[in-house]
């Protein structure tokens, strides 16, 4: 109990302050004991980071498999969209995008390969996740002329973009990159070749 108690404290201290500005005592006091304590569930700050690293992207895979099981019904389009919303409704709500977000552009430098590797395996599943998706959406005519693995790594480069107006622009030069940017990959992706 105490161990999760003190990972979600650390999560949000690590999404607010970054690796180097979160302070073990800190997490302790909001915990509710003493910074030893933590020692009885974590060797150093780099395991109890690596730990809140490893939950929040079980997390994430979970409620991206929650999320398109729950909307299978829905055109790509429509979950498509959804999707985007509802990882700017995420961000602004809850500190686990907030926390992925922010070691991914900035990981701590003595874990910069590891913290990498997750992001980059997370992306890749996503990616490879969209593909089926892309490629029902092709059958039934949803979108035309284009690969199902080219349609997903271009959705991929969309949200990356997107998630960068988030930490960096905010909710208002999020929807205007969105508004932009989705314009334009979904009439390239429904565009028919005559």
């Amino acid at each position: 109990m105490t161990a999760n108690r003190i990972q979600l404290i650390a999560l949000s201290h690590f999404a607010k302050y970054g690796y180097d500005g979160t302070s073990l005592a800190k997490i302790a006091e909001d915990v509710g004991i003493k910074k030893p304590s933590i020692y009885a569930h974590y060797k150093s700050k780099d395991d109890l980071f690596l730990h809140v690293l490893q939950t929040v992207f079980i997390d994430e895979w979970n409620w991206i498999t929650d999320f398109f099981n729950k909307h299978d019904h829905l055109s790509l389009h429509d979950q498509l969209t959804l999707l985007i919303q509802s990882y700017r409704q995420r961000y602004e709500q809850y500190d686990v995008l907030k926390f992925i977000l922010r070691v991914s552009f900035f990981p701590p430098e003595t874990l910069r390969e590891q913290v990498m590797e997750r992001m980059n395996e997370f992306l890749d599943r996503l990616e490879n996740g969209l593909v089926p998706r892309m490629a029902q959406a092709l059958r039934t005519q949803e979108i035309f002329g284009v690969h199902p693995e080219q349609a997903s790594k271009a959705f991929i480069c969309i949200l990356d973009g997107l998630f960068v107006e988030l930490l960096y622009g905010g909710p208002d030069r999020f929807e205007k990159k969105l508004e932009a940017a989705w314009s334009i990959y979904w009439r390239g992706l429904t565009i028919k070749d005559d």
